[in-house]
């Protein structure tokens, strides 16, 4: 691929617009989905049927953007360490859907992109001015509003709980950071097909250590329970939803990765947050869930302070983008 055309890919707002609002549509549904079945199947089992579907959709768009040939990667290391945070990303995030109501877990998840501002600073050699990091700052003060004590319910959901989408927010930033870098050289179904293959690969992994369901039987923590619990056979109506999340893993893969390699992440990432109201919306429709006021407050300020930092990052980068195309 010749730079010109990398360039030519990287800079497509429209396209990139698009599958973000397509992929976070699917993502909020995979999430519900995947609420509506913690109780009944393990999270490996879950996991490992949707990503065995979705490598197949995935390897049919591979056929369309070039065929196996594209498949081939001189930069195997980094996708692996992509697809790795991609797994524990979800896996943590997964985890938490068990034990805590879907808006407030979708909500501390957007604390991501506060999480890259910072990660910038070290990772990336960005210079992040003090109203930025006000932002970072009130941000996490959204979290602990909503996650403190009593955490928007009358028990809160427990430290551990608490924490999972935290740690599932820190691994999505730097896959994006790493997605926006690989993004450039290599196809959106290709990167697609890598993370269905991590996907599976971790989940057989599971399979193979807990698959009986030993452990279990020797925690009560949802989540771990979850995790954990003896692989089994989908009742009938079931076989159709896991069915369904096969389809909308490849479809979320393949979104996501298309839109970060089309546009910049100052353009995209602001749209990801459609998957709030959608959350609220599943919660409300589908598990009966209302936030009580002190979880509203903490997901206006996370809301609030996410969408700052990327109005601020439009500010600062106008004018390089305004001068000449740049290679992201």
């Amino acid at each position: 691929m010749s730079a010109s055309t990398a360039i030519d890919e990287s800079n497509r707002p429209l396209v990139g617009i698009f599958f973000i609002l397509l992929g976070m549509t699917a993502i909020s549904v995979n999430d519900m989905l995947i609420k509506y079945l913690s109780d009944g199947y393990p999270l490996h089992q879950i996991v490992f049927t949707r990503s065995l579907i979705g490598i197949a959709i995935g390897l049919i768009a591979v056929q369309f953007e070039g065929g196996f040939r594209i498949l081939r990667t001189s930069r195997a290391g980094l996708h692996v360490l992509r697809a790795l945070l991609i797994v524990t990303a979800n896996l943590c995030f997964f985890m938490a859907l068990a034990a805590m109501p879907l808006a407030e877990a979708t909500a501390v998840f957007f604390i991501a992109p506060l999480v890259i501002t910072l990660l910038s600073i070290p990772l990336l050699g960005e210079a992040v001015g003090p109203r930025r990091l006000i932002a970072v700052v009130v941000g996490f003060a959204g979290v602990l509003v909503m996650l403190g004590p009593g955490g928007g319910s009358e028990d809160g959901p427990g430290l551990f709980v608490a924490l999972l989408p935290v740690a599932a927010a820190t691994c999505y930033a730097l896959f994006q950071i790493l997605t926006r870098r690989l993004g450039g050289v290599t196809k959106a179904s290709a990167m697609a097909v890598y993370l269905q293959g991590g996907f599976l690969a971790v989940s057989l992994g599971f399979f193979a250590i807990a698959g009986d369901g030993r452990y279990a039987a020797e925690t009560e923590n949802e989540s771990l329970r979850f995790l954990f619990r003896a692989w089994v056979w989908p009742a009938g109506g079931d076989m159709w939803l896991f069915a369904g999340l096969g389809v909308i893993s490849g479809i979320v893969a393949y979104a996501l990765s298309q839109a970060y390699r089309s546009a910049s992440a100052a353009t995209v990432a602001p749209f990801e947050y459609i998957a709030l109201p959608l959350a609220g919306l599943w919660g409300f429709a589908v598990f009966g869930e209302i936030p009580d006021l002190r979880a509203l407050a903490g997901i206006a300020l996370i809301l609030g302070a996410g969408l700052y930092v990327f109005a601020r990052e439009r500010v600062r980068d106008r004018p390089r983008r305004d001068s000449h195309p740049v290679r992201r």
